[in-house]
């Protein structure tokens, strides 16, 4: 059993240096990992890391460079 605690969009927000609609969109795309705990949507951090490290975050970016609003 994984006993890290889980932290919210915002936390993952200021780790990840974005705003926190930048995080629900990434989650909403099925790209970074969340656990939906009853209403909410939590994060393991460790889960993040690795999911940044392993270019999840340069992904969406390429995404957004392409389509700018």
């Amino acid at each position: 059993m994984n006993t890290e605690s889980r932290v919210t969009a915002e936390q993952v927000a200021l780790r990840l240096g974005v705003v926190k609609d930048t995080v629900y969109r990434r989650r909403e795309r099925k790209s970074l990992p969340a656990h939906k705990i009853g209403r909410l949507w939590k994060f393991q951090l460790t889960e993040v890391n690795e999911w940044a490290c392993h270019g999840g975050a340069a992904e969406d970016e390429s995404a957004a460079t392409e389509n700018p609003r």
